[in-house]
């Protein structure tokens, strides 16, 4: 194995799975920070990733804040909203400013700056969801879809008004001493057609994105799952600094389209079934491939996809210790 090999990480997705360290159900750690706090500093402690993006319903976090009810669906099921409040685009136009006391936005702040306490030298970050992710969690998905798609210049209006919510919570994230990861999977084709993407939410995805950089002093990661190859080079004209290339989307023409941007880091994801199901042989046989389509590549990761919340933790430390192997 070539020397350069050495620098490829595992880019652990760790949210749900974090709680299960500690024993804990998801409905109770989601909803204490005590517990939000003990599971992913657990998490840290055991497998030394970067980042730590703590949450574990981590979508639902503003769309609860803004008037959404979470729900639980028992201790091990990922804490979900059912009902949307709101009923159209202008519901959402009207939404109130952002509010720092809302919701659980102070259990989840909480629980990162005592983890950045504990572990300073880590890379502690708070999730934050791109606009229609935050859309699809208050307007029902069909309604959302059908007033955005005949009142195009509304829905954007609808989705910039979410994204001056947002960049203020990103402002609150950055005076509480923490860092932001965006996620923005909602989105993904075929929730919208390429051409879609690129003329309703490209615009305020790449807003966001370039007020957040200038909050936090750096290029944030725009991390969208699904099939993204067809929006691939419209995210990375966000200015983002890292992407996600998904188990779900063709990752050969992805990596392709990559080969044109070397200074962008690109976090390459395993099948999360694989890891799950915890078999050495097809875990060892994941990072294989991964590696051999990473290539010469240098700014690059292998990611584990969101780790399930059953997944055997000595699954994901033998991961790490194949990748040691490979590059001895």
């Amino acid at each position: 194995m070539s020397e350069s090999k050495s620098a490829i990480p595992l880019g652990m997705a760790v949210y749900e799975h974090a709680a299960a360290l500690i024993g804990a159900g998801l409905w109770e750690a989601s909803r204490s920070e005590e517990l939000m706090f003990a599971s992913h500093a657990k998490a840290y402690e055991t497998y030394g990733h970067a980042p730590i993006v703590v949450g574990i319903d981590i979508y639902n976090l503003e769309a609860e804040a803004l008037g959404a009810t979470v729900t639980s669906g028992g201790p091990d099921a990922i804490p979900a909203i059912m009902d949307h409040p709101y009923s159209s685009l202008d519901d959402l136009l009207a939404l109130n400013d952002f509010d720092p006391r809302a919701g659980r936005i102070p259990l989840v702040l909480g629980a990162a700056k005592r983890i950045a306490e504990e572990h300073p030298d880590a890379d502690v970050r708070i999730p934050v969801a791109g606009p229609f992710s935050i859309a699809f969690n208050l307007v029902n998905l069909e309604t959302l879809l059908c007033e955005i798609m005949s009142d195009p210049e509304k829905g954007s209006a609808a989705l910039a008004r979410l994204v001056e919510i947002q960049v203020d919570f990103c402002r609150e994230i950055h005076n509480s001493g923490l860092d932001i990861a965006l996620f923005e999977s909602a989105a993904t084709p075929p929730m919208f057609s390429p051409a879609a993407f690129e003329k309703i939410e490209l615009p305020v995805l790449k807003d966001l994105l370039t007020r957040a950089a200038e909050i936090v002093g750096h290029p944030l990661p725009c991390i969208i799952g699904g099939d993204t190859t067809p929006i691939l080079e419209a995210m990375l004209s966000t200015g983002t600094g890292y992407v996600v290339c998904p188990a779900e989307t063709n990752q050969e023409a992805f990596m392709a389209i990559m080969a044109r941007y070397r200074d962008i880091t690109v976090r390459v994801n395993m099948d999360s079934g694989v890891m799950s199901r915890g078999r050495s042989d097809e875990i060892r046989a994941e990072i294989r491939r991964i590696i051999e389509l990473i290539g010469d590549r240098d700014k690059c990761c292998i990611g584990t996809g969101a780790i399930p919340y059953e997944t055997s933790p000595e699954a994901i430390l033998g991961a790490k210790e194949y990748l040691a192997e490979l590059t001895a």
